[in-house]
């Protein structure tokens, strides 16, 4: 197990990356590149994920790792509402089509829901993450 400090900082980290990308989704639609905004919402809900992982201290070297014990562990117990489970696959799908696709065309209004879904999964991660951290002792 890490440091409290450490443990600290990491969930603070990745709190910050997910914002970070969420910020850079919101950009690139603006700019109306859409298959990047997508990725870019896909990843806001990946670090948010990973800074919930680690308060329990734990991360996996693969995409699906994170997601697999974020759903067991988070959405399956009924700390998460199951919907933050259908933002984590569509976000995710989305992602990979519009990342490995050559011809996978997204429109606006997708692109925006994508993003809409990540705030949501966002506000609830970071809740979530203000909750523990001023509860704990870290």
């Amino acid at each position: 197990m890490l440091h409290d400090e450490t443990r600290k900082s990491y969930i603070l980290y990745r709190l910050q990356t997910a914002k970070d990308n969420l910020i850079s989704a919101q950009i690139l639609y603006d700019g109306e590149q859409l298959k990047a905004a997508a990725n870019r919402a896909y990843y806001c809900v990946f670090h948010a994920m990973r800074s919930v992982l680690a308060i329990d201290g734990v991360d996996f070297k693969h995409h699906s790792g994170v997601i697999a014990y974020f759903r067991k562990e988070y959405i399956k117990n009924g700390t998460f509402d199951k919907k933050m489970s259908t933002i984590i696959q569509t976000t995710a799908m989305v992602r990979e089509s519009s990342d490995y696709d050559d011809f996978y065309i997204i429109s606006k209004e997708d692109t925006k829901r994508q993003i809409d879904n990540a705030k949501l999964f966002l506000d609830e991660i970071e809740k979530y993450v203000t909750d523990f951290l001023e509860k704990s002792c870290l």
